[in-house]
């Protein structure tokens, strides 16, 4: 007899398919997909109204910034002007040493061997003479830190000159806008680097004395040296002074000065080249950046906003975007994703009809238990009523029964997604139930007897949850054994099948019953699929076991069908139910 007035196919099958998703007719849904006003949820607006995406801010920072740094130390330029400084300090110190022994050997009468002191007249005119060749200011101090004597100060009858460098002639030609804007950021540049130096200020005295440079009076005690400062416009002087001495005896000191035009002209040149390299490289890394962000961050928007609208029930109508022609990350996101997505609704249209079924099927014994109810209210007579009665408590149990396997499947898929997985032996798990099952034969000489066949010393080990698994075999053998003849034996077979590309354990459960028609043998792992032996008992069976032990075994990637054992003349002779799991 049938659990469902509506599905009448023969034997084998306590339950409906667990892994199998049929879509729900529209008629089931309570909300259908033209129903759902279109509109953009704000998050949605505000993301398609951005333009720049926070990730393609962080591309471009870390690429500017590792640029940047480059930048700066290419600009800086440290240590190739220190090398320039100092090789024409010590240019400079030669000179001054030249100098300073040609003028003290004037200052000396090679007949007598005596010494002179410094006098105006006698170091004036070697001022002049030696400062234009060596483009260099040349001052000489006497013994008392007074100035005797300075290239740029002219002294004669109408008074003193003071001579200053000129800025050297720009010629006739006019700079174009992209020179003038590169000298322009250059002296820019130029100025907050100079800014960074540690080196003094260069400040020119009105009176000037040795007191006023640390190199003259090092000098006057007989010690050369060399200083660099800062000039008022930014430039670097260099200035370095050397003794002058009579014999043994210092009779003075003599400082050059010079500006390093060269050395500013070298540096700015090297910095001028870097920089015609480096806007290039600039613009390259923008355009890049904007670029990799924009190939990451559009297809994650267009993900985003179609997850917004499934979210907020517009799924169905606007796919999600396939990326899957991307042979990276993001192809795999949108491959994850648009499985998801589908995986999703199909969950939803079996849970929608999961509820229509459940409610199909508990108004079958909900119609019997009101109709049994209202007809034992009219009759008199005790023995029809008791009848009734019995017939209502039947179908108490029933609804009872009903409702525990409809729960048991509804949490089913919670539990086992919640479930922690480990290695389950399923050779002594089939030994197990098997003892179990035998144990009630001495009792019942009808009873049918388990057999197993079980490799010794090979193990048959898979990763799952074992209460699960016990779940499945005691559904399969259980429905074996109610279609099975008395003293009938249903024989349990596993073994491990290893082949390049897998690693599965395969178990072969055996039967002798009338086994199942050729059309039902996909409709039997259906849900609410019953067909019973007349002998038993109706409304025992809720239709729901074989249809919760396949989706056991699709939650652990494995295989579950049902096929029928032929003997020679080509007949039926039992069902077979055949289990594939991935072995561990």
């Amino acid at each position: 007899m049938l659990d469902t007035g509506t599905k009448k196919p023969p034997r084998n099958a306590d339950l409906g398919r667990a892994g199998e998703e049929i879509a729900a007719p529209e008629s089931v849904r309570s909300v259908t997909d033209h129903d759902r006003p279109s509109q953009e949820t704000p998050s949605a607006a505000h993301r398609r109204r951005r333009r720049l995406s926070p990730l393609t801010f962080r591309i471009l920072a870390i690429n500017l910034v590792a640029l940047a740094l480059v930048a700066i130390g290419a600009l800086v330029l440290d240590r190739y002007r220190d090398q320039l400084v100092e090789a024409e300090l010590r240019a400079m110190a030669l000179q001054a040493e030249v100098l300073a022994q040609s003028l003290g050997e004037r200052a000396t009468d090679p007949a007598t061997g005596t010494f002179s002191d410094l006098t105006p007249t006698l170091v004036r005119p070697f001022v002049r003479r030696f400062s234009a060749p060596i483009q260099a200011r040349i001052r000489v101090f006497d013994t008392d830190g007074k100035v005797i004597a300075d290239s740029r100060v002219l002294r004669g009858p109408g008074g003193v000159v003071q001579i200053s460098p000129l800025p050297p002639p720009e010629g006739d030609t006019e700079k174009d806008a992209a020179t003038k804007f590169a000298d322009w950021f250059y002296e820019r540049v130029a100025t907050g680097l100079n800014a960074l130096d540690a080196v003094a200020d260069y400040r020119e005295a009105t009176t000037v004395a040795a007191g006023d440079y640390q190199e003259v009076q090092s000098a006057l005690l007989g010690q050369p040296d060399k200083i660099l400062r800062r000039a008022p416009d930014q430039g670097l002087i260099l200035t370095v002074a050397a003794p002058v001495r009579g014999y043994r005896q210092i009779l003075g000191a003599l400082m050059l000065q010079a500006e390093s035009d060269e050395i500013a002209e070298s540096i700015k040149q090297v910095r001028l080249e870097f920089l015609m390299l480096f806007l290039p490289a600039f613009l390259l890394v923008i355009a890049s950046s904007i670029w990799l962000a924009r190939t990451i961050t559009r297809p994650v928007v267009k993900l985003a906003l179609a997850a917004e609208q499934i979210q907020h029930g517009q799924g169905r109508s606007m796919p999600l975007p396939d990326f899957s022609n991307r042979k990276d990350e993001i192809g795999d996101l949108s491959n994850s994703l648009r499985q998801m997505t589908e995986s999703l609704w199909q969950r939803m249209d079996a849970t929608e009809r999961f509820a229509a079924d459940v409610s199909h099927e508990i108004k079958n014994p909900l119609t019997s238990l009101r109709s049994a109810v209202e007809t034992a209210a009219r009759l008199k007579d005790p023995e029809p009523q008791k009848k009734l009665m019995a017939i209502i408590l039947d179908d108490v149990q029933r609804l009872d029964r009903l409702i525990s396997d409809i729960s048991d499947a509804s949490r089913l898929d919670a539990e086992l997604s919640r479930g922690e997985m480990g290695p389950v032996s399923i050779a002594g798990m089939l030994n197990t139930i098997a003892d179990l099952t035998n144990a009630g034969r001495e009792e019942d000489p009808n009873a049918v007897k388990i057999v197993t066949k079980l490799p010794q010393g090979e193990p048959l080990t898979c990763f799952g949850l074992e209460g699960r698994l016990v779940q499945v075999f005691r559904n399969i053998i259980e429905n074996a054994r109610s279609f099975s003849p008395d003293q009938g034996t249903i024989r349990v077979e596993a073994w491990r099948e290893t082949d390049r590309e897998s690693d599965t354990i395969l178990i072969r459960i055996d039967d002798d019953g009338p086994g199942v028609p050729e059309g039902n043998l996909r409709s039997i792992f259906e849900r609410f699929y019953s067909e019973r032996p007349d002998s038993e008992k109706f409304g025992t069976h809720s239709g729901l076991g074989l249809s919760i032990s396949k989706q056991i075994i699709s939650a652990h990637e494995g295989q579950i069908w049902a096929e029928n054992r032929k003997g020679r003349n080509g007949g039926v002779i039992g069902a077979r139910f055949m289990i594939r799991l991935p072995a561990l």
